[in-house]
């Protein structure tokens, strides 16, 4: 617990646990980074891996120097001595700049080749700005697959909602140029959409302290930094599902469904998180009118929902139903790439009953998440996050067919958790021994 919310500026004798925590976790992180700089096929990991490898460098070196100086019983003065300065340049050297490289590098026109080699930007960046192309022009974001006169193959689909195709219309309303082109990247929007959400939370949470292991942990590891620079639809989303946790937690239950509409219309592995924020704004409400609060939020979450899909799905049913629903479950005409080594792709690898397994699986932590809503209905923001948080670790973990990259959700949701824990600790009321009068 020390270590967790040890402030940024770390004194006394705990000093040198913070910044040899500090010192591993960026070593850790440079590993990471190297060994993608090294070793990935795809040219957009093995740009953001050189610089990180710079960024993660300097924040160990950083590291590495404080834990000297509370070695030898000294503390550094001035702002150098913060913890914070490992952050900043890891979102500098490790997120920005690579992702000003990548985007500069990919107007000299490497999409849709299948060579993952050569790409600046990963396929679910052009493929959603395609989507954004198909609605202006046909009413649907997904490509009638009947009329391409071709076996359709993986960059074909568009396995998103439909909300998702709103990060591809600057692109598809604006560009045309290479300044508009660049300017207009799906990925700066996508991390337009993660910085406002997470500063839209900060401030429904009334501006609490944010510790510098959840900012580690949700924006300084490797998940979030490569994801940020050769992607992004996802911190999108996580953002999102932040942002809907601080309005149920300020009571707002009407904007939580509506938010919660849009991730869901978004991506549909978030969809779990409506579990979870039901059983919290119901349980927020109890002393008012529990009723009332749920209701609002399960009509905004339903219609809204309903309006957002409705159009997309009457303009071509087949389309919607093979994108949105076949593909990513796997039974479409086109098998999903997603197969990272985690234990549920692993254990499907078996074979049939491999397969039966790790769905059984599955339905084995939902039945557990429900048991865990229903006996301790989570009572504060950071309580909801840190469900959702192991809810979608479970499923991402144990789904047959996934990436490591959707580790990116626990991640960044359990920095939100830890920092809304401090917004909650700081407003609970004192205990009624420490609330009584010092004056008798």
């Amino acid at each position: 617990m020390h270590l967790l919310m040890a402030p940024a500026r770390a004194e006394g004798p705990p000093a040198a646990r913070v910044f040899t925590w500090d010192l591993v976790f960026y070593l850790g992180c440079f590993a990471f980074a190297l060994g993608t700089a090294l070793a990935s096929e795809f040219y957009g990991y093995r740009i953001w891996g050189t610089f990180a490898v710079a960024g993660y460098g300097l924040a160990a070196a950083h590291s590495g120097w404080l834990l000297w100086t509370a070695r030898r019983g000294k503390q550094a003065h001035g702002k150098f001595g913060l913890r914070w300065i490992g952050i900043a340049t890891v979102i500098l050297v490790a997120m920005c700049a690579p992702l000003i490289m990548l985007v500069i590098r990919r107007l000299t026109g490497v999409d849709w080749l299948i060579t993952p080699w050569s790409w600046a930007a990963q396929p679910e960046v052009w493929v959603i700005e395609r989507s954004a192309d198909l609605l202006l022009q046909h009413g649907t974001p997904y490509v009638d697959l009947s009329a391409l006169g071709r076996a359709p193959e993986v960059n074909d689909y568009t396995p998103y909602g439909p909300v998702m195709t709103i990060f591809g219309l600057p692109r598809a309303l604006f560009g045309g140029s290479p300044v508009l082109d660049a300017l207009t990247d799906a990925r700066w929007m996508f991390a337009i959409a993660a910085v406002a959400c997470a500063y839209g939370a900060w401030r429904l949470m009334n501006r609490p302290r944010v510790p510098v292991f959840a900012a580690q942990i949700a924006i300084a590891c490797p998940l979030t930094a490569l994801t940020w620079a050769v992607a992004g639809p996802d911190l999108a989303i996580a953002g999102l599902l932040v942002l809907a946790c601080a309005l149920a937690a300020s009571g707002r239950a009407g904007w939580t469904g509506f938010v919660l509409a849009l991730v869901i219309s978004a991506k549909l592995i978030a969809a779990p998180a409506a579990a979870v924020l039901v059983v919290f704004v119901y349980y927020r409400a109890r002393a008012a009118n529990p009723g009332v609060a749920t209701a609002r939020f399960l009509t905004t979450l339903v219609s809204t929902t309903v309006v957002l899909h409705l159009p997309v799905y009457l303009a071509d049913p087949v389309a919607f139903t093979e994108h949105v629903i076949r593909f990513p479950l796997g039974m479409g005409l086109v098998r999903s790439p997603a197969a990272s080594p985690l234990p549920g792709h692993l254990i499907a690898q078996t074979g049939p009953a491999g397969t039966v397994i790790s769905l059984l699986l599955v339905g084995i932590a939902a039945v557990a998440m429900l048991i865990w809503l229903a006996r301790r209905p989570p009572a504060t923001g950071s309580a909801a996050l840190t469900r959702i948080a192991v809810g979608l670790g479970a499923l991402i973990l144990l789904t047959p067919a996934t990436r490591y990259g959707y580790l990116v959700y626990p991640l960044v949701l359990l920095g939100a958790a830890l920092t809304f824990r401090c917004a909650e600790t700081a407003l609970r009321p004192p205990r009624s021994g420490q609330g009584r009068a010092t004056s008798s």
